[in-house]
Order: C-alpha cells, then structure tokens, then sequence
C-alpha cells in the first residue's frame, strides 16, 4: 500500500466545519512546487485524499490553508487587516502510510497535529 495525504478543517470559534476554505499543497523538493489546490466540503474535508497513492512520495511538504480569505468569506468577526491569513504547515512524509493533517482555528489561534 502507498501512501496519501488527507487533511480536515474544523472552526474552533462556532464549533463546525471550516466548509469552503481553499487549500494548497506544495512539495518542498530544493524549492517550492505546487502540487494541488482543494477546496473544502460541507465536513470541513476534501472529496479525496490530496496526495493519493499515485502520486504519493517520501519528502517535505507544505499545506497552505487560506484561513484570512474564508474568515472574511463566513463574516467572522475580528480587526481588518486579519490577525490569521495564509497558514502554513511544513512537514514531512517519510513512509508509506496515511498521514492527516487536521487543523483546528479560529480568528486568532490554530493548533495542528498528525491526525488518522
């Protein structure tokens, strides 16, 4: 089996998924490669891994959640210019294997870990 990256956002502040927030994913192979750009659905997850086994290989990466944009899309309350924009999550994939990404946040704090 390979392996496949899976992330899900939940809004720590209403208690619900983070539904629409656009995300990217890079491959940080000696620079800085786009490799995908999802979207969320109503759950706060993707329709399918972001990585999928196909396309899976060891190495570092980066997944960008665009909090700011879907903060100011859901009217969340909280100053302008936003205290959270673009939040970045680097790290790396090292063996065939499920790793998921989750983050929770909120307008003015997120905490990630390697979820299953």
């Amino acid at each position: 089996m390979a392996g496949y990256l899976t992330t899900h956002v939940l809004d720590t502040a209403t208690g619900r998924p983070a539904a629409g927030m656009r995300i990217t994913l890079y491959a940080l192979d000696g620079g800085r490669r786009e490799l995908a750009q999802v979207t969320t659905n109503a759950d706060g997850r993707t329709d399918g891994p972001i990585l999928p086994e196909a396309r899976f290989a060891a190495g570092a990466y980066e997944l960008v959640f665009h909090v700011g944009a879907w903060l100011d899309a859901q009217d969340a309350p909280g100053p302008a210019p936003r205290f959270l924009d673009e939040v970045p999550i680097r790290f790396g994939m090292a063996a065939d294997d499920h790793y998921h990404v989750p983050l929770l946040v909120s307008p003015y704090g997120y905490s990630t870990y390697r979820g299953s």
